[in-house]
């Protein structure tokens, strides 16, 4: 398959994407006095803007690569609930997924800044898990939903949505109708990922969850690691994100290390999001493991160009991989 009909198939694909969706916040301002009331800065809003932040940006990379987006996660019913849904709406994505609970907050992560300079960030959220009517109602929502996917994917920010439980019975019910499974973890649910198709932590996680040190220069001792994470968790595959020093893959008898292209940073965040999207459509269509992690890691890369969290530009990642993968 080439390149081009690689990034063809990539519009039939549908994705369910399964994890904490919340809001990021941006007030922007510039700062011209010191508050009489206290020493600190007073900002001067000249604009402000709402996004869909932590899975949501998932489903927007996903969105991006052409493949159809379907989020299932709790919300508040609350003010920042509706303007998620809303958000949602707007970018022609479903909001069938989404569940609004009587006891819980919306996540808001809200940043003041000044010129170029973050003054300070706000957070509103609670990270206790959902209670068991909405465990429930999200399972049965998911396997709902998940009868069509290609590929579901967990995206984990450890704000309360993915419980050990829910995570045992969506894996069982995806390896049982053979729909695989992505990975983007934190640390409380780690080591509940048993059986998962393809697990990506990055270096720190990989080193917290399973409480090991080793140097990433040595590649023997990255290579053991990883063979440990597999052996641990029962997994098919795994694959770590290395920062600067690029990827590493452990999937259907592969194992390679793929440095990271050069590029000219201007923000890392949002990087590990466009990495598990397109290493998600990519399980989903069965390519290689040199595949699957040559474009993510080209597009985990190209996104740091970018100032803020931006989803992946389909067309420049094509390009991109055209130059470097195709042969």
């Amino acid at each position: 398959m080439t390149i081009s009909e690689i990034f063809n198939q990539f519009n039939q694909l549908k994705v369910l994407i399964v994890g904490d969706v919340m809001l990021d916040s941006y007030t922007w301002g510039k700062v011209e006095r010191i508050s009489p009331e206290a020493p600190v800065p007073v900002v001067n809003v000249l604009n402000r803007e709402v996004r869909l932040g932590g899975a949501g940006n998932v489903v927007m990379n996903v969105q991006s690569l052409g493949a159809e987006a379907i989020i299932c996660s709790v919300v508040g019913n609350d003010t920042y609930g509706n303007d998620l849904i809303k958000l949602l709406q707007e970018r022609g994505l479903s909001t069938e997924g989404i569940i609004q609970s009587e006891t819980r907050i919306t996540t808001v992560k809200e940043r003041i800044i000044a010129g170029s300079q973050q003054i300070v960030r706000i957070d509103t959220e609670t990270d206790a898990l959902i209670n068991e009517t909405e465990n429930l109602s999200l399972s049965q929502k998911i396997k709902e939903l998940a009868k069509e996917a290609n590929v579901i994917i967990f995206e984990d920010y450890d704000k309360g949505v993915l419980s050990k439980e829910l995570i045992t019975d969506i894996i069982d019910f995806a390896n049982n109708h053979n729909i695989p499974t992505v990975v983007d973890p934190k640390k409380r649910n780690f080591l509940h990922y048993q059986q998962a198709t393809l697990f990506k932590p990055n270096l720190k996680e990989l080193r917290e969850g399973l409480d090991i040190c080793f140097d990433v220069k040595k590649s023997e001792e990255l290579e053991n690691a990883v063979s440990q994470l597999k052996t641990t968790l029962q997994l098919k595959g795994a694959f770590i994100t290395l920062s600067e020093r690029g990827v590493y893959i452990d999937f259907k008898d592969e194992k390679r290390h793929f440095p990271a292209h050069f590029r000219k940073i201007a923000d890392v965040s949002g990087a590990g999001d466009t990495v598990i999207s397109i290493a998600a459509c990519c399980v989903a269509l069965g390519l290689s493991p040199e595949l699957v992690a040559g474009l993510s890691n080209l597009g985990g890369g190209l996104v740091c160009e970018s100032l803020g969290v931006v989803p992946i530009d389909k067309a420049l990642l094509k390009k991109e991989a055209i130059l470097h993968l195709e042969k």
